[in-house]
């Protein structure tokens, strides 16, 4: 029996201006975000960081998720 923890992952967008500030999306190991899995907010508020790269969010980080 295996009971170690599975690791999951996000994608990190994180604010340009205020460093409390971001969107985070849960992916694969490879950064992939399912956004068929994503609610229809979530799958627009990825879509608005992704557009934001750069104006006002930075390129995003992949990591460790925090559960």
């Amino acid at each position: 029996m295996n009971d170690s923890p599975q690791i999951r992952f996000e994608l990190r967008f994180q604010s340009l201006f205020d460093s409390g500030r971001g969107y985070a999306f849960p992916c694969d190991p490879t950064g992939q975000v399912n956004l068929d899995g994503l609610s229809e907010q979530a799958r627009n508020n990825y879509l608005y960081a992704r557009a934001m790269v750069g104006r006002e969010l930075s390129v995003p980080a992949l990591r460790p998720a925090m559960h």
